[in-house]
């Protein structure tokens, strides 16, 4: 009987609000698109017309459809409709709809938590935007979870645009009602809402005797929901506690009497997933209270935590523990957090240990080279080992870190060989890591130490069979050759392995990127050609002349693979932006020009827009600039149209 009274209000809601005009049978309107589509060509002439009522119509009736689609089309223009309705009408129409609105289906639900906040200006400003709390505190009691999120978010968005006296007549009891409500679903939102509550009520300095009375009740309410009997209400509860505390940031004595208080039930539930949460709340209680407060109640509850039965306790101490630690401070620190640090190092499960791993550097900087040699380095020397390869990879990212703690000579004997470890790694993103950071170790021992391990490591990784791996080390190869310097180990000889009868001698560096000219994934090509851009810019004209435009040379006369010729017939336009123009007028373009008469089309059009970059980097009005042109001509008149195309528009450039 109730379920029917309902639809009977809806129903008569829907025809209240469509009684301007009706909008047409919707079997005459095209699906899914009707109403918008309607709306979009009759507003051309200005709007406002009666074609407008009727598509703003066409829309308020798909709220009611059967088709999901069309009803979430519609809630899509829940801002249109308003505006058509007026604010007066929006308040006593289109929200009450809303409010009653019982969709089976989630996701317009959530598209209508969603969409909600943005009619503050419909309903008329500020000073009615109570109005939208309602339907908002009915979608936050629903059983689906994300929709029951939007609408938190939604009411909070609500919230914060309401003055004090709107938050206490309409806010803070919508707080309690959830608060209080009977299922857990409520009482799980409304733990979302207490700070926005408390803020709103407690600001702008005293408060009457009402003000106070609500503060009152608000804590008291919140209190409860920490010693709540589901589960999931606690843990709600413990994901706000820090924000509550804000929220009263003045009020020292609720602070250290009240919310300690519940930190410590929480910190005692039987339930992991409640302690996890509150892990979070010793680093935000932590920046409201006292140092005494900290060192009594915050400290221990993660020592506690740090050797808790469940790992994901311990799993959310190894992310927060360094963040406490500043906050105490490394002399407290080392007494008691430092040693926890160490033991979550051994973990067993490695889901802590990669956590552990990842704070290495900021420990060892926290703790000083003394602690850090003693300490922090002999389990990261056992962790470099480590049979789990995300735990070695974690390791890798970071430990290269900590080598301007430790100085030159702890670096050279204490990291230098978990680093040779860590290079040798079978598990490609190790060696990757491990290199990524090879900046650190340089400034404080230089490169040169290491290039005879590094070198095959770099070797590996540019053959390595993943292409995201090989495109990494690409991208990383400039900024090791801006590290090393042209002396590197990085134009050391090596012997070809492309030319066995000559045993021919070349650098590894252009062996590298030659490979990777020839590549079989486009990508990598791409990279290749921006990665000898980037050298030509870091070397000079001098070096590009020497070891890369004649190996380009040789690969447009003699590679087969026309792919590999693209690629090089863009690598010459991506040096001309780099070298000097007497180099692109006795090198690039004579190679260019004879490439223009490739056999493939591919090849000749991305000459000419090589050919476009080479003439912007000459002189305007030289001979070298007439040349081009007239090459650029010639293709104009080639027989594939795209060869015409790019090169008409390579020449309109000029």
């Amino acid at each position: 009987k109730t379920h029917k009274t309902k639809e009977k209000t809806k129903q008569k809601r829907l025809e209240e609000m469509t009684d301007t005009a009706r909008p047409p049978p919707m079997s005459e309107i095209p699906p899914l698109v009707s109403a918008s589509a309607a709306l979009k060509m009759n507003s051309g002439g200005g709007g406002g017309g009666p074609d407008d009522v009727v598509a703003v119509a066409a829309l308020i009736d798909e709220l009611k459809s059967e088709d999901v689609r069309l009803r979430l089309n519609s809630i899509s223009r829940l801002s249109t409709i308003a505006a058509a309705l007026g604010p007066e009408r929006t308040r006593n129409e289109l929200v009450p709809f809303l409010v009653d609105m019982n969709d089976d289906d989630d996701e317009c639900l959530m598209a209508v938590a969603e969409h909600i906040p943005s009619l503050v200006t419909s309903v008329g400003g500020d000073e009615f935007v109570h109005a939208l709390l309602l339907p908002l505190e009915s979608l936050s009691t629903v059983e689906e979870t994300v929709v029951r999120q939007k609408a938190v978010e939604g009411l909070v968005k609500v919230g914060e645009r309401c003055d004090r006296a709107s938050a206490m007549e309409h806010f803070c009891p919508l707080v309690k009602r959830l608060a209080t409500g009977e299922w857990f679903t409520a009482r799980v939102s409304a733990c979302g809402l207490f700070a926005c509550a408390l803020e709103k009520v407690s600001s702008n300095g005293n408060g009457g005797e009402e003000e106070k009375k609500m503060i009152a009740q608000l804590r008291s309410l919140f209190g409860q929901l920490c010693d709540d009997e589901t589960p999931m209400v606690r843990r709600a509860a413990a994901t706000n506690l820090g924000k509550v505390a804000e929220a009263s940031v003045e009020d020292k004595q609720f602070i250290n009497d009240e919310v300690l208080n519940w930190f410590g039930k929480l910190t005692a539930d039987e339930q992991d997933s409640v302690r996890l949460l509150a892990v979070d709340d010793c680093v935000s209680l932590s920046k409201l209270v006292s140092e005494e407060e900290r060192l009594k109640s915050i400290v221990p509850v993660a020592l506690k935590f740090s050797s808790d039965t469940s790992w994901r306790v311990r799993y959310a101490v190894a992310q927060q523990i360094y963040e406490l630690c500043e906050i105490i401070g490394a002399d407290f620190a080392r007494e008691d957090l430092f040693p926890a640090y160490e033991n979550l190092l051994e973990d067993a499960e490695a889901e802590v240990r990669i956590a552990a791993a990842a704070k290495v550097s900021k420990f060892c900087a926290l703790a000083g080279p003394e602690r850090s040699r003693e300490n922090i380095i002999p389990r990261v020397r056992e962790l470099a080992k480590d049979a789990s390869q995300h735990v070695r990879a974690a390791l890798a990212s970071v430990v290269m870190e900590s080598a301007p703690t430790l100085g030159k000579e702890e670096t050279v004997n204490q990291l230098l060989p978990i680093f040779l470890v860590l290079l040798k790694d079978e598990f490609p993103d190790v060696r990757l890591n491990v290199i990524g950071k090879l900046d650190q170790v340089n400034e404080v021992i230089g490169v040169d130490t290491l290039s005879k391990e590094l070198l095959p490591a770099i070797k590996d990784l540019a053959e390595d069979r993943h292409w995201r791996v090989r495109l990494a080390i690409i991208e990383y190869i400039p900024i090791l050759a801006t590290q090393t310097g042209e002396s590197s180990f990085l134009f050391s000889k090596e012997a070809s392995t492309s030319d066995s009868e000559n045993n021919s001698a070349e650098d590894v560096l252009n062996s590298l990127c030659l490979r990777w000219l020839a590549d079989p994934v486009s990508s990598i090509r791409q990279a290749a050609g921006q990665n000898l851009q980037n050298l030509t810019a870091l070397f000079g004209s001098a070096w590009a002349k020497e070891h890369v435009i004649p190996k380009l040379e040789s690969l447009l006369q003699t590679e087969k693979n026309y792919l590999v010729r693209v690629t090089v017939a863009s690598t010459l336009g991506m040096l001309a932006e780099k070298v000097d123009e007497g180099d692109i007028t006795g090198t690039l373009f004579p190679i260019a020009k004879a490439a223009a008469a490739d056999s493939v089309a591919n090849v000749r059009f991305n000459i000419a827009k090589s050919l476009e970059k080479m003439a912007k980097s000459v002189s305007a009005g030289s001979a070298i600039r007439t040349e081009i042109l007239e090459v650029l001509d010639g293709l104009k008149a080639d027989a594939d149209v795209d060869v015409q195309f790019y090169a008409s528009e390579a020449r309109n450039a000029f």
